[in-house]
């Protein structure tokens, strides 16, 4: 009897507890550490490494780390001042959003057809001081294929509507910091000068310090080349995730391209802003592919 493609480890680093999946016929894996704001620190597909990882960020527990596949959630961006006002109250939250920062648990883990762990993180009173909303996260990571499939539930767990819009901040590998992504949206957003520019070809992202958004994409899904211009990156996700966030560091081996629900600061501006009703769920994906 042959032996199960799919496997789930749990295994330590020299600071904390992961899980990885692994995919034996194709080459592939996916680590995540729960502890770190449930991050995806490595995808291996079909034998190449996609992501980047400064790992004195993910080893420092009071840095955001920089690399890997962060969550954002319940916003993506930033807040002018750091600050919105609910109801009258002015609260803080940091860049991001609450859950990247926080330690999420393990509540199930599968190996049948596929490589499964599923974390879950629930507000707690240092989220309500930042975030006054009772809310449930589950998130399950699977290895299917040789393709990564990240599917969340957002639950909301308190008697009024609750604001959110989530989005993930995947660091690829790339030396190059001007691709040609393969998109049907034909204008974007530079936050450096805050114009809306035509997309023509490449988007130079070097030397750039802000981000660039994607505007008008119809198809919920964008590719660009692999690591060293090997192979093609895919990543397709739900509806709800209107926009593509493009950013880079100078001398930096990476570049991040981010499904968005919504544009920075819709906390304040609300021009858009997601309400997800009282008791209600929301269910969406992202999956992220690679071809060599």
């Amino acid at each position: 009897m042959s032996q199960n493609r799919y496997e789930v480890k749990s295994h330590h680093d020299e600071t904390y507890r992961l899980y990885t999946l692994t995919d034996s016929v194709t080459n592939s894996s996916v680590t995540i550490c729960p502890e770190r704001g449930a991050i995806a620190t490595s995808c291996i597909l079909g034998g190449e490494e996609l992501f980047y990882l400064d790992k004195a960020t993910y080893l420092d527990p009071e840095a955001n780390i920089r690399g890997g596949n962060p969550i954002l959630f319940p916003i993506c961006g930033q807040l002018p001042g750091g600050q919105y006002e609910w109801n009258g109250t002015l609260y803080s939250m940091r860049n991001h959003g609450v859950a990247r920062n926080r330690a999420w648990e393990v509540v199930a883990d599968s190996d049948a057809g596929e490589a499964a762990v599923t974390v879950r993180l629930r507000s707690s009173e240092g989220t309500l001081a930042e975030y006054p909303w009772q809310f449930e996260l589950l998130f399950t990571y699977a290895l299917v294929e040789g393709e990564l499939q990240i599917r969340q539930t957002y639950s909301n767990l308190s008697d009024s509507a609750m604001p959110f819009y989530a989005g993930f901040h995947p660091y690829f590998r790339s030396e190059s910091k001007d691709l040609v992504y393969g998109t049907d949206a034909t204008r974007y957003l530079d936050y450096n000068d805050n114009e809306v520019k035509s997309i023509d070809g490449a988007i130079s992202l070097d030397g750039l310090k802000e981000s660039v958004a994607l505007l008008d994409a119809a198809a919920r899904s964008i590719t660009f080349p692999g690591p060293d211009g090997r192979g093609t990156v895919a990543l397709s996700y739900s509806d709800a995730f209107k926009y593509v966030v493009l950013w880079q560091v100078n001398g930096s081996p990476f570049v991040c391209v981010e499904p968005w629900m919504a544009l920075n600061g819709e906390l304040v501006s609300r021009d858009e802003l997601p309400m997800l009703e009282a008791g209600g769920k929301m269910e969406l994906l992202l999956k992220i592919g690679y071809s060599g």
